[in-house]
């Protein structure tokens, strides 16, 4: 493992920053073209109400564009790290395949937060992974224990976005963030379809909830 990647950043201090600590998975696939931009534009708010809920949206949804930000930096820096055998090569072109999707995800939260009337957190150096590799949930020491951490990375994904899209407030956003853990929750089922070609004897979906409750039934350890 090479240390001088594992660098902390500051505190977040919304809530939505405060219960996560990376997010790797598919943030927000499809929120363009399931609200339109337009549809949670200040601009229409006809009370202070309806302003106030705009600032609550655009907080929320910073926090996903802040983590966007954070996981394509880590398919960057896994993709650095894998072998060129023929497990680190299929590892590395679903890295390619999720990290092109948080480059769109990126693109479109920016667009949103500022429709929303708020200014899109930018993209920091580097980022901390070191609370995963303590726990033994991944590590950037082989193809195996990257595809792990990465396994870590979309369940929390998941298990947030769950949580987080109850409080926001327009309710086009909300219907469109209903689609976000099923999507990330997929992306967790992908992974650990990689490892059951390789021949590891688990299920594709252990559990009937994806939760804390059953975070440990989807994670594999180092």
């Amino acid at each position: 493992m090479n240390d001088h990647k594992i660098i902390s950043v500051p505190r977040r201090q919304s809530s939505f920053l405060s219960r996560r600590s990376i997010v790797l998975g598919g943030a927000v696939a499809g929120l363009s073209g399931a609200i339109g931009l337009s549809a949670a534009r200040p601009g229409r708010a006809s009370s202070h109400g309806a302003a106030s809920d705009a600032a609550n949206d655009a907080e929320i949804l910073n926090g996903a564009l802040y983590y966007e930000h954070q996981a394509i930096w880590a398919y960057g820096v896994a993709a650095g790290e894998l072998s060129d055998t023929e497990v680190g090569q299929a590892v590395l072109a679903l890295a390619l395949r999720n990290q092109a999707d948080h480059m769109a995800h990126r693109d479109t939260l920016a667009s949103v937060v500022e429709s929303l009337g708020g200014t899109p957190v930018n993209a920091e150096d580097s980022y901390d992974l070191s609370g995963y590799i303590e726990r033994g949930e991944g590590n950037l020491d082989s193809d195996v224990n990257i595809a792990k951490l990465a396994l870590a990375l979309e369940t929390d994904a998941a298990i947030a976005y769950a949580g987080e899209i109850a409080n926001l407030k327009t309710p086009a956003l909300v219907t469109a963030g209903a689609t976000i853990g099923s999507t990330e929750s997929a992306h967790a089922t992908a992974i650990r379809a990689a490892f059951i070609s390789l021949g590891v004897d688990i299920d594709y979906v252990p559990a009937s909830f994806i939760s804390m409750d059953t975070r440990e039934e989807w994670v594999l350890k180092v």
